[in-house]
């Protein structure tokens, strides 16, 4: 009963976005889903369940989303999920849980570069500033549907963060 479908819970419901260090496989992704269907199905925070659902954005993005109206997270239950997401990446060989670094959309597909690899791209303007970037560090569901995981650096952190103008002499 606490699980139920992503796009069934309220606007104003927590998130949390865990990136996966590369695209899952079709195989994988079942995987992955499968095993958070189970901790979502027994999910409870001091022995309440929470009604939680889950999505997975572009082979990549796990998200999973809490309805704080019918029960909020302890921190207690959101180590658990945590530490259930890191044996879950080791068991598919993939991380789930690092959040440094920067996960944009070129000609090639989604691309993970570390921060300073990124920012020394947008310095040089091999990167645009409207490049497509995935913003991992959306906290509400509200905010995933109204801009999206997905929106251009301009409109992004990673605009104020990685392409910010030079300094006027």
């Amino acid at each position: 009963m606490p699980r139920v479908s992503f796009d069934d819970l309220p606007d104003h419901g927590r998130l949390w976005v865990f990136p996966a260090s590369r695209d899952l496989s079709e195989a994988e992704a079942r995987a992955c889903l499968d095993a958070v269907d189970d901790f979502l199905d027994s999910w409870s925070a001091h022995g309440a369940p929470l009604r939680s659902g889950r999505a997975l954005v572009d082979q990549r993005f796990l998200l999973v989303g809490v309805d704080e109206d019918a029960g909020a997270p302890s921190g207690c239950s959101i180590d658990k999920l945590v530490n259930r997401l890191k044996a879950l990446g080791s068991e598919l060989g993939v991380q789930l849980i690092d959040h440094t670094p920067v996960w944009f959309r070129d000609g090639d597909g989604v691309r993970t570069l570390p921060r300073a690899e990124f920012r020394a791209l947008a310095a040089a303007g091999t990167l645009p500033v409207d490049v497509p970037v995935f913003d991992t560090t959306l906290t509400r569901i509200a905010q995933m549907r109204e801009a999206g995981l997905e929106r251009p650096a301009s409109a992004s952190w990673h605009g104020k963060a990685f392409f910010r103008a030079p300094a006027a002499r």
